[in-house]
């Protein structure tokens, strides 16, 4: 077994679930929640940190700042007790408590933005506020949303370990949010093997893509405008789901044991619509993406009173499997 001394240097890589016997789908779920910040963040989080460190813009006496809706504040907290840095997480109401709490717990000082901005929404909120805090020059902005250190990580981190895990790849599932894990992978892909399809998985009411905005109460996937990041060249195609099929899909998966977050439910649907939509003449070698587990959403995604009061459904389990609307 391996033995750290930093909570970043721990962090599984190369887990994955076939989700074949399961669930009927010809589908790999690589899980990158296995480290102590619960989720794929963790990866991102300590690139950018260690380069600011290293760049002379993070040091003694810095109180590092971010927007998250939950992950990557969990990951930067984690990065920031063990650096020694105060961080400051922003954030809205659709943060999980338990996110919001994990947090506290490891230090960090949690905002709460109430209101949406009228034209960029809880996101447009929540950077007006990280750029208030920033004129005051301790505050240091990674800006998950443009800083190239975040798909730096998955150029040289996932996508490799999927590349060796599986060198027959046909198609990859990526869910976008910040796109730092897509462009990551799209860009590794597109040098290493081009023949392998990366597919953007997306939120309905996600502007990322062009789409139209919508309300999107499951945190994780989906944006309100579109991140600095994202080069849509080097995406092979993109789905929308909608997050009543992330709700069935998550709860398919819980009843055979597989408890994950809402950002997986969400790709594992889209993967699955996708599939059927392009049959080969053999069975695919596919591979998604699963950001997190479900311990985090177990009083919103798992819950049958926030499911009834966003999604009007009577109760969780094998029955709501059903009761969605299709």
């Amino acid at each position: 077994m391996p033995i750290i001394t930093a909570p970043q240097d721990f962090n599984v890589n190369d887990l994955y679930v076939d989700l074949r016997p399961s669930t009927g789908i010809p589908l790999f779920l690589k899980c990158e929640g296995f480290n102590f910040a619960g989720s794929v963040k963790l990866k991102a989080a300590r690139r950018m940190i260690l380069a600011a460190e290293q760049d002379g813009v993070l040091g003694p006496g810095s109180v590092i700042v971010e927007s998250s809706s939950g992950n990557l504040g969990v990951a930067l907290s984690v990065i920031a007790a063990d650096r020694g840095h105060r961080f400051v997480c922003v954030t809205d109401p659709r943060c999980n408590e338990a996110s919001a709490n994990l947090m506290r717990a490891l230090g960090a000082r949690v905002l709460v933005v109430r209101e949406p901005d009228a034209a960029g929404g809880y996101l447009g909120s929540r950077i007006a506020l990280v750029r208030e805090l920033c004129a005051d020059e301790r505050y240091f902005w990674p800006n998950q949303y443009a800083n190239p250190n975040n798909w730096r990580a998955h150029y040289e981190e996932t996508a490799p370990a999927v590349h060796r895990q599986f060198p027959d790849l046909d198609v990859l599932f990526v869910g976008a949010g910040t796109t730092g894990t897509l462009m990551g992978c799209a860009r590794y892909f597109r040098e290493h093997r081009p023949q392998v399809a990366v597919v953007a998985v997306d939120a309905v009411g996600s502007v990322t893509f062009g789409g139209r905005p919508a309300r999107r109460m499951i945190p994780g996937l989906g944006t309100s405008a579109r991140p600095e990041l994202l080069d849509a060249s080097l995406v092979d195609d993109v789905v929308h789901v909608r997050e009543e099929d992330t709700v069935r899909t998550a709860h398919r998966l819980s009843a055979r044991g597989l408890l994950f977050g809402g950002s997986t439910g969400t790709v594992v649907a889209g993967a699955e619509g996708w599939l059927a939509e392009h049959p080969l003449d053999r069975e695919p070698v596919a591979v998604a993406l699963s950001p997190d587990f479900g311990e985090r959403y177990l009083d919103t995604l798992y819950e049958d009173s926030w499911l009834r009061e966003h999604f009007g459904i009577a109760a969780p389990g094998p029955d709501l499997i059903e009761s969605l609307p299709t």
